[in-house]
């Protein structure tokens, strides 16, 4: 039988995911579930790596057993999964505490502690990421002064997908990607060793596995993961980029030649611009963002990420179904939201702001601030419940904004995927806010499609990315909405006092927290 598919994982933070495409990209089988994580004191936020595991497993096993002939026809298999977060195993490969996720917000005392010292800003001209509470530097930085007892047993710190990896091939190794923009320099896409010297965890330096690139390096899968998967022993396994990175491949950040920006809205909100050169890369003034090494020769990704994307909607959605509930209606959520955001655009505009911080964990892009939280402003007697929706909206594409300022030059394009690609209104509103057209991507899931990309590359499935995605990303971009212009008269309005609220906040922001902490 012909090896013509590639499966990916793609292990996210909500859910798990496994799907087969074949080497044209046309999705052809999936299977997924949930993923579960826990909630502790200090912003703890962790997640049990062993059942992750067996979830995976599960994941690939439901694939293969549902779909007659998967398993034989597979040419290779790609991973990726949520990224930042650490995950430290023994020299056995056990774990020696769950995973520290990337929404945990511990270590945000650090860096505070290091932007304040000048390291932040240092590692910056590095790594060209603005460190922040998820990143597994000061991650490692806070278990060595208060929990050192679990790094000793640690032998080495990895990622969700590397977790996977390792159990899939026994390798150690993190992809070039995150651990660029965690320790390393996004030029040379090696190991800065002094960065483990400023964060004082140089101690730890042999926590830090090998760097793979996915596009040129496969590991085959070894006996034990085969007769746990169903999978063929020996088969190609790629280490994908993280799962932003190749969520912007698969949703078509990369198209040679032109000069565009991508959007992905989900459950966070993550912006990026394409640049062809590292030597290219202009820092911002201030340490923020992400700077990584995307899965083509030379080339880098700029991102700038905020906490929370859609969750701000289905909060607001919520809010408006309890007090449904409380009049005594049970309205349904996908109801709900399909009816608010048909009403979104026909709702008379406003200048109620709204500022999307809604996490516990804060903002951390295109600033760091692990106090920050939502708010609206300057609401008045006349502000209708459909007018606090419309705010988020705005809120989410000024959001948008802010970002890709953050980031230097417009793109001439935006691409965007993810949950909230589906909204009309939100996809008129992003290109009015940005005054640039929006193209949605019609791939469902371009995470596990950018893994799958790079493993077709390493296995000579097609001869570069190049070729990836004109077969596998541009089929599915779909039409453009243009920006309309009296929209985009109220946004550039709008945007410089929505950046200078937010700007106002941080000492308020520090005193509410300041306040949460005496009443715990």
């Amino acid at each position: 039988m012909a090896r013509d598919l590639i499966l990916a994982i793609d292990a996210g933070t909500s859910v798990i995911k496994v799907l087969a495409f074949d080497l044209d990209g046309k999705e052809v089988a999936s299977a997924a579930r949930p993923n579960t994580y826990r909630t502790g004191p200090g912003g703890a936020v962790d997640q049990d790596m062993a059942r992750t595991w067996r979830d995976t497993v599960a994941v690939l096993r439901e694939l293969t057993e549902s779909n007659e002939g998967v398993a034989s026809r597979a040419a290779a298999l790609a991973v990726t999964g949520q990224g930042d977060g650490t995950w430290l195993v023994d020299r056995d490969g056990v774990p020696v505490a769950p995973a520290w996720l990337w929404l945990d917000s511990r270590a945000a005392g650090i860096v505070e502690e290091k932007d304040t010292s000048g390291i932040r800003h240092r590692m910056y001209q590095h790594t060209g990421c603005g460190l922040n509470a998820c990143n597994q530097t000061s991650q490692l930085a806070w278990m060595e002064r208060h929990t050192p007892e679990v790094l000793d047993r640690a032998a080495t710190a990895q990622h969700c997908k590397d977790w996977l990896y390792l159990n899939l091939t026994g390798r150690r190794a993190t992809d070039v990607t995150e651990g660029v923009f965690t320790f390393g320099d996004f030029r040379t896409r090696r190991y800065v060793p002094e960065i483990l010297d400023w964060m004082e965890i140089a101690k730890r330096r042999h926590l830090l596995p090998e760097l793979v690139d996915g596009t040129r390096v496969t590991h085959g899968l070894t006996e034990t993961a085969a007769k746990e998967t169903g999978l063929p022993s020996g088969l190609p396994v790629s280490l994908g980029s993280v799962d932003v990175a190749c969520s912007a491949l698969g949703g078509g950040l990369y198209d040679p030649g032109r000069n565009v920006g991508c959007s992905i809205v989900g459950s966070t909100g993550m912006n990026m611009r394409f640049v062809p050169n590292a030597s290219d890369v202009t820092l911002a003034p201030e340490p923020g963002g992400y700077t990584m090494a995307f899965p083509v020769d030379g080339a880098i990704a700029q991102m700038q990420s905020t906490m929370a994307a859609t969750i701000n909607i289905d909060w607001i959605v919520e809010v408006g179904r309890d007090a449904a509930r409380a009049l005594g209606h049970e309205v349904d959520r996908k109801d709900a939201l399909k009816a608010f955001d048909a009403r979104v655009l026909h709702a008379d505009p406003q200048l109620e702001l709204y500022h999307p911080y809604i996490l516990e964990a804060g903002e951390r892009g295109p600033f760091t601030n692990a106090n920050a939280r939502a708010q609206f402003i300057g609401l008045t007697h006349h502000t209708t419940f459909v007018d606090l929706v419309r705010a988020v909206y705005d809120g989410l594409v000024l959001a948008a904004r802010d970002c890709y300022a953050a980031m230097g030059s417009q793109p001439e394009e935006i691409r965007i995927a993810g949950g909230a690609a589906r909204s009309k209104a939100l996809k008129l509103l992003l290109a009015s806010a940005m005054g640039v057209p929006v193209r949605e991507s019609a791939r469902e899931e371009s995470g596990a499609a950018g893994a799958a990309m790079m493993a077709a590359v390493a296995i000579g499935a097609v001869p570069d990315m190049a070729v990836a995605v004109e077969k596998w990303v541009k089929p599915c971009l779909r039409g453009t909405v243009q920006p309309d212009a009296q929209l985009k008269a109220r946004y550039d309005q709008l945007f410089p006092i929505y950046v200078k609220a937010r700007q106002a906040m941080p000492p308020v922001w520090a005193d509410l927290a300041a306040a949460r902490n005496r009443t715990h």
